[in-house]
Parts: structure tokens; sequence; C-alpha cells
């Protein structure tokens, strides 16, 4: 399976309530729930208010369109991530999966993967 590193700086922020400017950002995931706003997107355009922040991320993305069929995928990459004390966050959206990493293990990360037969592209 191919996997690509998106380097860009991440955050994952949760906000009070929505600017609609935010939506013009990639890359960007929101979730709202019954509790809270939610999103990930470039440390660089952190908006000043946040309820909650969280910086130092960067993204690995499964290449391709994973059909909804498929299964056990995010299972295995945490899993083999888990084994070597990785920690993740996990956001799926409807074509692909991805693992947001803390930049300090992203190399390490990037190896455990490559070591298990997933390759970067």
């Amino acid at each position: 399976m191919n996997i690509k590193h998106l380097s860009t700086p991440l955050s994952v922020i949760q906000i009070a309530e929505i600017d609609p400017a935010l939506f013009t950002l990639k890359p960007l995931f929101f979730a709202h729930t019954e509790d809270e706003y939610s999103l990930v997107l470039p440390t660089a355009a952190v908006p000043k208010e946040t309820v909650a922040r969280e910086d130092g991320w960067q993204a690995l993305m499964i290449v391709g369109v994973l059909d909804f069929s498929l299964v056990g995928i995010l299972a295995d990459l945490s899993g083999l991530l888990a084994a070597h004390e990785i920690s993740i966050f996990a956001v799926s959206t409807y074509n692909t999966d991805y693992i947001l990493i803390k930049n300090h293990q992203i190399e390490q990360a990037k190896q455990v993967l490559t070591d298990n037969a997933y390759t970067f592209v």
C-alpha cells in the first residue's frame, strides 16, 4: 500500500464558533458534534482564539480511494505504530484515511511502516 507524507505542519484545535474563512484553508478537517467544533489545519493558519490547541503534527495519507468494503487498513497501521509506542490521531474522509503523527516521531513512524511493506511515494 502506498503512503504519502504531507509535510505541512498541522495543529489539532477546538474552537467555540466557526469563522467561515476557515473553510478556505487546505488541508482542513472539520468535525462538529453536540459538544464541540474540532479542526485539523495548517499551524500557520490557527486562529488566535481557540478553546484548546495541540501543535506539532504531520500527516501520512493513504494514497488512492479506499472502497468502504476494505477492512483493517487503519487497524493495521495503528497497530504497527502502537507496537512502537507511536501515538496517532486518525482522520478519515470519504476517499481515504490520514494518520497524524507528532513531529518528533514522524521519521520513526515512516521507518516502521516501510519495514512492514508500506511504500512511501
